[in-house]
């Protein structure tokens, strides 16, 4: 699977970034992840350092993002515009809870931003990422500007706008040519999160007991059951345990990433233990 392409500050970035027109993309503040369709209609996913092949070993901060492209990904799209699936790679960010406040209600688990083809050796041009990206059913990251000539652009006095998914400033700018050069320009107005990639974190600020404690609850489990019983979908333990442990992971990534992450088949054990004890009661 093919690595994420580095986007350095543009103060790094390629001499020839600034040239021709650009398109200016929302940086966001997430986890990066990338997945292929197989032959077999599975996901391949990987993050910014490794790729997953057993699904039961993708870090619970993705779970949600990667249940969500399951359900959107138009595969028959996806076969009919290449000749092989397994040649071209999807890039985006999850929308873990990270430094910025956004509405998690109404943003999507995975917002993408690249797609590399194998056949050509190349990125595709922002322009065709974002209409790939929709005809395949999977939402593209905000663009905040398209095709500005350099002359109009300067990283110096630019106005960072504002984010599309919540009132107030976006985390960044990331600037694209269609020559496949990028940068970025970071918010100092926003905290950053974690670093892609950055396995040396701290100890979870919570326990296992305590992160149980606080979602397993009868609301909670109730409320995904429910949700599950109105979209005609069978209620099993194993379902609904999924689903709780993705939202968990979503809003606590830091609890399940690195060397110190809590143990995830046990707090999925415990999880379940709560599901099994609500359902059968």
């Amino acid at each position: 699977m093919k690595s994420f392409p580095p986007t350095p500050p543009v103060a790094d970035a390629p001499d020839g970034l600034l040239s021709g027109h650009l398109w200016l993309l929302e940086l966001i503040d997430g986890r990066p992840l990338r997945f292929q369709l197989q032959d077999s209609g599975l996901l391949r996913v990987g993050d910014g350092e490794a790729v997953y092949d057993d699904p039961e070993t993708i870090p619970l901060p993705f779970r949600q993002a990667v249940a969500h492209i399951r359900d959107s990904l138009d595969r028959d799209a996806l076969r009919a515009a290449v000749d092989n699936v397994e040649a071209v790679t999807f890039f985006g960010v999850a929308t873990t809870h990270e430094s910025v406040p956004y509405d998690f209600e109404s943003m999507p688990p995975f917002l993408s931003t690249d797609v590399w083809a194998a056949d050509r050796e190349t990125f595709r041009p922002p322009d065709a990422a974002d209409g790939i990206f929709r005809r395949l059913g999977l939402v593209p990251v905000n663009t905040f500007e398209r095709e500005v000539n350099t002359r109009d652009f300067s990283p110096d006095t630019y106005e960072l706008p504002t984010s599309a998914w919540y009132d107030g400033p976006a985390a960044g700018v990331v600037i694209r040519n269609k020559q496949g050069q990028r940068g970025q320009l970071s918010n100092p107005a926003v905290a950053a999160s974690t670093p892609a990639g950055d396995s040396t974190q701290s100890k979870p600020a919570q326990s296992i007991d305590e992160l149980v404690d606080t979602y397993a609850t009868p609301a909670s489990i109730e409320s995904i059951a429910t949700s599950m019983r109105s979209d005609e979908r069978s209620v099993a333990v194993d379902t609904v345990t999924d689903r709780l442990c993705g939202v968990v992971g979503r809003r606590h990534p830091d609890a399940f990433l690195g060397a110190d992450g809590l143990d995830q088949p046990a707090f999925r054990s415990a999880i379940a233990e709560q599901v099994q004890r609500h359902l059968h009661r």
